[in-house]
C-alpha cells in the first residue's frame, strides 16, 4: 500500500499508467467494448448497482419487440410471450443462481415476491406452530417493511438482530440469539436476510446461515437484488455440516434485475422456490397467471403446479424481454469470470482510497477481504451527502449516496476498467482539495 501512497503524492500520470497497465493485462470481454461503449462527457458510470447500464444488444431487442412483436404481431404476439417468466427464470437459474429448471421464475416486484414467499413460510410455520420471523436491522428497507406488516397481520413476531455495520448478517449471530432466547428454538419459523448489504457491500456466508437456519427447524429467505449477476450463487446445492459443499441450500429468494442483470428500471424481479418446497408452500396472491389451465377462466382459484403456482399477474413483458436479453449477454462472460474481475476492480478501488482518498477524511466501509464483499464499495465521509451531488453535478462521476455518510461506488465488472476507477478517484479528490462540494446546500433532494 505505501507504494500505492507514494506514487499518490508524484505527478498525476503515474498511477493512471499502472492502470492503464492493468487494463492491458486484464482488458474487458471483447463483447462487453462492444455492447457498453464510452459515455458521452467523459461521464463515468459507478451506480450499476442501483441501476445497470442499457445494453446495445437491449437497445436493438426492445426495438424489434415494440415494432414488430407489439407493434405488427399484436395480441398474436403472446404465442411466445406468455412463457417468458418460466424461460427467463431458468435462464438466471442456469447462469447465475446455481439453481434448477422449474426453481425460478421472474414475475412482479421483489417487494410483492418478498410478500408472497415470506407470507408462504410463516404461514407453512404457524401450521407447526412456528411463530417468528428473524432478520437484522441493517436489512434493505422494503424487506423489514414487508416482514413487520407481516407478522402484524398474522399474529407472529419478527425478531430483529443489531448487527456490525459493516460485516452484515452472520451464522454466529443468528446462533447466538438463538442461545440468548430459548424459546426460538422451537418457534422460529423463518429467517430473511440480503446476501449483500445494500449499504456496506458486505457478502454474507449464506451455507453457514442456512444450516443454523435449517437446525433450528426454520426456512431460510435470501434477498438477492445486490448480488446476482455480481456474485456467483449455487440455492439449490446443498453444503454439508462442515461446509465444504458448494451449495448454500437455499430455500426460498427473491431479487431485482435492473441492478447487475442490467434489465432496466422496473423490469420485473424473480423468485426461486426450491422443488422440494413448491407442492407444500401456497402463496398468497392468488391471480390467474397462478391458476392451472389460466384460459380455462375457472371459477375457482386451482394453483399451477411447480413454480408457475407462484406467479400472480400478467407478465410485463418489455421488462421481461430486456432482462431475457442482458441476462444472455452476461451468460456468454460468465458469472465466474464476471465475480474475478469484480473483485479486482473493487480491490483497486479500495487501493485507490487509502492512497488517494484517506488524507481527505474518506474510509473504507466495506470488508477488505475480497471474499466478503459483493460488487461495490462505500466509502464513508462525513460530507458524503455534498461530495456525491459535487461529483453527479460538476465532475460527471456518478455514484450514489446512503445514509447517514457513505458514497458507494460501484466498478461493475461488465462495464468498467481499472483506468475508469483511478479516474474517478483522481476527481474525486480534485473536488474535495478545492472544496466545491462546500458550495451546495445539505437539503436532501428526493432521490439519493
Amino acid at each position: 500500500m505505501s507504494s500505492l501512497s507514494e506514487e499518490a503524492d508524484r505527478p498525476r500520470g503515474s498511477l493512471r499508467s499502472r492502470a492503464a497497465a492493468l487494463d492491458a493485462a486484464h482488458p474487458l470481454p471483447p463483447v462487453a467494448v462492444t455492447e457498453f461503449p464510452p459515455l458521452p462527457d467523459a461521464t463515468l458510470y459507478l451506480d450499476g448497482n442501483s441501476l445497470g447500464r442499457l445494453p446495445m444488444r437491449t437497445s436493438a431487442r426492445l426495438g424489434e419487440a415494440v415494432t414488430h412483436e407489439w407493434g405488427h404481431g399484436l395480441v398474436r404476439s403472446w404465442e411466445h410471450w406468455i412463457d417468458l417468466p418460466s424461460r427467463v427464470g431458468d435462464l438466471l437459474a442456469e447462469g447465475f443462481l446455481g439453481a434448477r429448471p422449474g426453481e425460478v421464475a421472474i414475475t412482479d416486484s421483489t417487494t410483492v415476491n418478498l410478500y408472497k414467499l415470506a407470507h408462504a413460510a410463516l404461514r407453512d410455520g404457524l401450521a407447526r406452530d412456528r411463530d417468528v420471523v428473524l432478520t437484522d436491522a441493517a436489512n434493505f428497507p422494503t424487506d423489514r417493511y414487508v416482514l413487520a406488516g407481516l407478522v402484524r397481520d398474522l399474529g407472529a413476531e419478527l425478531v430483529v438482530l443489531s448487527l456490525d455495520s459493516i460485516g452484515g448478517p452472520s451464522a454466529e449471530a443468528v446462533a447466538d440469539e438463538l442461545r440468548r432466547r430459548s424459546d426460538l428454538a422451537n418457534r422460529l419459523a423463518l429467517v430473511s436476510f440480503s446476501h449483500v448489504d445494500y449499504r456496506s457491500g458486505a457478502l454474507a456466508d449464506m451455507a453457514a446461515i442456512n444450516r443454523v437456519a435449517h437446525r433450528a427447524g426454520a426456512l431460510a429467505l435470501w434477498d438477492l437484488s445486490h448480488s446476482v449477476g455480481a456474485v456467483p450463487v449455487d440455492l439449490t446445492g446443498d453444503a454439508d455440516e462442515t461446509g465444504t459443499g458448494a451449495g448454500s441450500g437455499a430455500d426460498l429468494a427473491v431479487g431485482c434485475t435492473y441492478k447487475y442483470l442490467n434489465g432496466g428500471p422496473g423490469a420485473p424481479a424473480f423468485l426461486y422456490v426450491r422443488r422440494e418446497h413448491q407442492k407444500r408452500l401456497r402463496q398468497p396472491v392468488q391471480g390467474w397467471f397462478g391458476q392451472r389451465d389460466q384460459f380455462a377462466m375457472a371459477p375457482e382459484y386451482d394453483p399451477a403446479p411447480g413454480i408457475d403456482g407462484f406467479l400472480t399477474g400478467t407478465t410485463p413483458v418489455l421488462g421481461a424481454i430486456a432482462v431475457e436479453t442482458s441476462g444472455g449477454l452476461l451468460s456468454e462472460i460468465g458469472i465466474g469470470r464476471l465475480r474475478e474481475r469484480s473483485m479486482a476492480l473493487t480491490g483497486w478501488l479500495i487501493d485507490l482510497t487509502d492512497a488517494m482518498l484517506a488524507p481527505l477524511g474518506f474510509t473504507v466501509a466495506t470488508p477488505r477481504d475480497a471474499r466478503r464483499r459483493g460488487g461495490h464499495v462505500a466509502l464513508r465521509h462525513p460530507d458524503a451527502y455534498r461530495i456525491s451531488r459535487a461529483l453527479t453535478e460538476q465532475a460527471r462521476v456518478i455514484g450514489d449516496f446512503r445514509e447517514p455518510d457513505l458514497l458507494r461506488l460501484a466498478p461493475v465488472a461488465a462495464s468498467t476498467t481499472y483506468t475508469d476507477v483511478w479516474d474517478a478517484c483522481s476527481r474525486i479528490r480534485d473536488l474535495v482539495e478545492r472544496g466545491a462540494h462546500l458550495r451546495l446546500d445539505t437539503r436532501r433532494s428526493r432521490v439519493t
